[in-house]
């Protein structure tokens, strides 16, 4: 089963505008026989993005357009190609009770779901760690070391596994190495193994999935999938289900990554797991 269970979309404010359509055409011509489109979900209504840009989630007013075409489309080209209706969920240290609220109320409606760290806390400000080289370099500032930035990031992970976010809580983690995007501009002078080894600790006690994405090896300052094939290698060992996603933003990134993963990976569809 060839599965892509980390698409985006052209709900998606950072992206670009490709169609829906061109997003199916382009994954049946690749031979998916599954995919998930997984778009940013609307942050925290109490929660203000840090970003130049302010556009890390969809807007909340077409979260209910989002979910009519997502499931037109599932029915349209059921016979071609499965579709699932999902989300990539932040967590976000600090609002838990607003995105647990969410959940609640949009859960019924999702196949399936990502949950993903992007912004950390530091004091009272929130730091997105990927949204640029030169971002990063002003999180370094204020975090005082690169390693303190990793040392949050991984802790965070864990929040976010351990957290009670209800019973439509995202089942797969997201990306749990993308603290090392611009990691040849800003390497760092350990591995964090130890923490990482925690972080498939917690994910497989908790019986969830692992996003294998793809995005991180086509990033020029980065080189390779989130998480490494160490990893990977690891999260083997303790039987978690692996899913690959391209976190494509284009029709074109779909399947991005995909070569660079097959040979060290066996991978799981969205529904293959021991939940």
């Amino acid at each position: 089963m060839k599965v892509d269970g980390h698409i985006h979309t052209p709900f998606c404010p950072h992206g670009t505008k490709d169609t829906f359509e061109q997003y199916i055409s382009n994954a049946i011509n690749l031979g998916f026989q599954e995919i998930s489109f997984t778009e940013h979900a609307p942050l925290p209504q109490t929660f203000f993005d840090t970003t130049p840009d302010q556009d890390s989630g969809m807007d909340h007013s077409l979260l209910e357009d989002y979910f009519s075409t997502l499931s037109a489309l599932k029915s349209k080209h059921k016979s071609d190609i499965k579709i699932n209706i999902g989300l990539e969920v932040d967590y976000i240290e600090g609002y838990e009770e607003g995105t647990k609220q969410f959940l609640n109320e949009y859960g019924q409606y999702l196949d399936d779901s990502i949950l993903s760290v992007h912004f950390l806390k530091k004091d009272d400000n929130y730091f997105c760690l990927d949204f640029s080289a030169e971002l990063f370099e002003h999180m370094i500032t204020k975090f005082s070391t690169i390693e303190a930035i990793y040392e949050k990031y991984y802790q965070t992970l864990l929040f976010s596994i351990r957290s009670d976010l209800g019973k439509y809580k995202p089942k797969r983690i997201g990306h749990i190495t993308l603290v090392h995007k611009f990691q040849k501009k800003f390497p760092v002078s350990r591995s964090f193994r130890t923490e990482i080894n925690e972080v498939l600790t917690s994910i497989s006690k908790h019986k969830l999935q692992l996003d294998y994405n793809g995005a991180g090896v086509m990033k020029p300052l980065c080189g390779e999938p989130y998480p490494p094939d160490w990893v990977i290698e690891e999260a083997h060992k303790q039987k978690i289900p692996l899913v690959y996603g391209s976190d494509a933003h284009s029709s074109k990134d779909l399947g991005q990554g995909l070569t660079n993963i097959l040979s060290t990976a066996k991978l799981s569809s969205p529904a293959e797991t021991n939940l």
